[in-house]
């Protein structure tokens, strides 16, 4: 199999890693993503992914309960961190090299996050892991996501999610949603279909960057995904009008 893609950003939920777990990190969940990831490195893809926290705590959510909105976005970045550096665990255990490069200030744990800082360790065909969101409250990993990936000159955002695409509703409630193939920026705003915030999807909309979304859990779908197979999931991008299965 042959890449198409030379950078990529990956965007993996907090969720991703809780396996089956109700709460927190099944350290088997993250071994087998970071076998995946050594996988479509070795094709010669420079990786760096961005990584949520909602598997610990998610500033707008029940668990936040009446605490203040950017105290508990705050929060929720320091889980985004314990993540990345389960994730970074992970994949030096087979054999990637990686860095942890935060937005907010962690010198114990994680690098700062400088651009040309990034950029070189992915030249070094280094794993670059993302955390602490933008550092800035009010904005979602998501956000992050868009922003870091334009950052690095990133070819394309994976959104590698629960389900194989985007559907027209939630597949796990009605039966009778739609799969798109592939979907505008526009009518994914249009539709409010939940497949990032509105912010990232506007940010990668005035920057034509595209967007794949597909299903983590299926084995090899990253791989598949960089070498152009957009059979498994749906391919946002600025194209006139989408495509259903």
């Amino acid at each position: 199999m042959k890449p198409v893609f030379k950078r990529i950003l990956l965007k993996l939920s907090g969720e991703a890693l809780m396996g089956e777990q109700n709460y927190g990190i099944d350290t088997k969940v993250a071994e087998s993503v970071a076998r995946e990831i050594k996988a479509v490195q070795e094709l010669g893809v420079e990786i760096a992914i961005v990584v949520g926290g909602g598997n610990i705590f998610r500033g707008v959510s029940k668990s936040a309960g009446n605490m203040d909105r950017a105290a508990a976005d705050y929060i929720g970045m320091l889980a985004t961190v314990m993540n990345a550096v389960v994730l970074q665990d992970a994949l030096e255990k087979v054999g990637v090299i990686t860095r942890v490069s935060s937005a907010i200030d962690i010198p114990q744990l994680a690098e700062p996050f400088i651009r040309r800082r990034a950029e070189r360790h992915l030249e070094k065909q280094r794993v670059v892991i993302f955390a602490a969101g933008t550092g800035n409250p009010y904005f979602t990993t998501d956000s992050a996501a868009a922003l870091r990936a334009l950052e690095i000159k990133a070819e394309v955002i994976f959104k590698a999610t629960k389900v194989n695409g985007i559907y027209s509703a939630d597949p796990m409630i009605f039966l009778e949603a739609e799969k798109y193939d592939k979907i505008t920026y526009q009518e994914v705003l249009e539709k409010q279909l939940k497949v990032m915030d509105s912010s990232a999807i506007s940010l990668c909309m005035d920057n034509n960057l595209p967007i794949m979304v597909f299903n983590m859990k299926q084995s090899g779908n990253i791989i598949k995904a960089v070498c152009g197979d957009l059979t498994i999931g749906t391919l946002v991008t600025l194209g006139e009008k989408n495509q259903t299965a």
